[in-house]
């Protein structure tokens, strides 16, 4: 079927070409005699390049011998005869002829090379497919591996904190009391207790909360709220945090609503505060500052750690990637999931050097709402 198909377009081409010619004779013969034998002659040589750049050699030849019998019949005297009356005509034909071919062979070479051009781009595009596919592999397998770390040693450290307190304060109770503790021996183990299980919840909270972006559950952009409130939320929440720390606000007067969910806001500046308590040491300041600049509405945390190196601002924002200065551990999702919220919330967040080149400054930006 493919064959009969084949023969049927190679028809065609010729059947087009030959067409081609007698609807140049045509047109030249109407025009009658505002054109000479010369004009008629670069018409009918001007079909055949055509022929042979867009269908190829053999439509180009057949389309040179039907310009040679028109030309020779309508338009070189004795007129309408097939007598060639002046050997000097062969030299049209044979210019038609060689046009022909020499055009269709340039453009079947050029067909090849851009069936050849095609394959190797295509063979390129394999490979470049497997390479991404490779590339992605290793990516996740590297992902898995660092997530894997990252639960073993916070679920496993507070687990263990728990399982140990538990297991003295069981001790110390009942009939076979093997450890004696005073009520004041046992607050310690409650606290330590409560302190991991807290410690385990926000672990919790963080995998939930950046699966959530990941899935583009982000809460709602329509909404306006303020920035202030924003800030004192994420403050009072983070205030079992900061330990020693020092959390002192700026705020420009008269700040206007920002686009964007009060909640959504208040976890990006509390997972920024976060960071900055995990990489600062204790005693020293860190400056929330919210101001009105030309793109909108500007919040910075600025805290007073040892920084992060120009090369590592945009990698600190992918999942468990973690400081070498941290002290506290963590997964490394705190900059990811503020980085989610912040631009599902249409914003935008970078990292900068601190103020008088001192720590590191995550500036998010939200646009003023209408």
């Amino acid at each position: 079927m493919s064959n009969v198909r084949r023969f049927g377009s190679r028809i065609a081409a010729l059947g087009i070409s030959v067409a081609a010619v007698l609807l140049v004779t045509f047109v030249m013969l109407e025009m009658g005699d505002r054109v000479n034998p010369t004009t008629v002659a670069l018409g009918l040589l001007l079909t055949i390049l055509i022929s042979a750049t867009f269908l190829g050699r053999n439509p180009a030849l057949a389309a040179s011998l039907a310009a040679m019998l028109c030309f020779n019949f309508f338009f070189l005297p004795p007129i309408r005869t097939w007598t060639i009356a002046d050997p000097q005509n062969l030299v049209a034909w044979a210019a038609f002829t060689i046009t022909a071919v020499i055009a269709g062979e340039l453009s079947a070479f050029a067909k090849r090379r851009a069936d050849e051009s095609k394959e190797l781009y295509n063979e390129l595009q394999v490979a470049f497919d497997e390479a991404a596919k490779t590339e992605a592999l290793r990516q996740s397998e590297k992902m898995k591996s660092a997530l894997l770390d990252a639960v073993t040693h916070d679920l496993r450290t507070p687990l263990t904190s728990i399982k140990a307190s538990v297991t003295t304060l069981l001790d110390s109770e009942g009939g076979h009391r093997t450890i004696e503790l005073d009520s004041r021996g046992r607050k310690e183990f409650l606290d330590i207790i409560n302190e991991e299980t807290d410690r385990l919840n926000k672990f919790i909270e963080g995998m939930v909360e950046l699966a959530r972006v990941e899935s583009g559950g982000t809460l709602s952009t329509g909404s306006l709220s303020s920035v202030e409130e924003a800030i004192a939320a994420a403050i009072v929440r983070a205030e079992s945090l900061a330990g020693e720390h020092r959390i002192t606000v700026r705020t420009d007067a008269d700040l206007p609503l920002v686009k964007a969910d009060a909640r959504a806001v208040a976890e990006v500046i509390f997972n920024l505060l976060d960071n900055a308590v995990k990489y600062s040491p204790d005693g020293t300041k860190i400056t929330i500052t919210a101001r009105r600049s030309d793109n909108g509405v500007e919040v910075s945390v600025n805290d007073q750690g040892q920084g992060i190196p120009v090369e590592m601002r945009e990698r600190v924002f992918e999942k468990f990637t973690r400081g070498a200065s941290g002290r506290h551990g963590g997964l490394g999702l705190g900059l990811a999931i503020a980085k989610g919220l912040a631009e599902g919330q249409n914003g935008s967040i970078v990292i900068t050097e601190g103020d008088n080149g001192i720590g590191t400054k995550v500036i998010v930006t939200l646009a003023i709402g209408e």
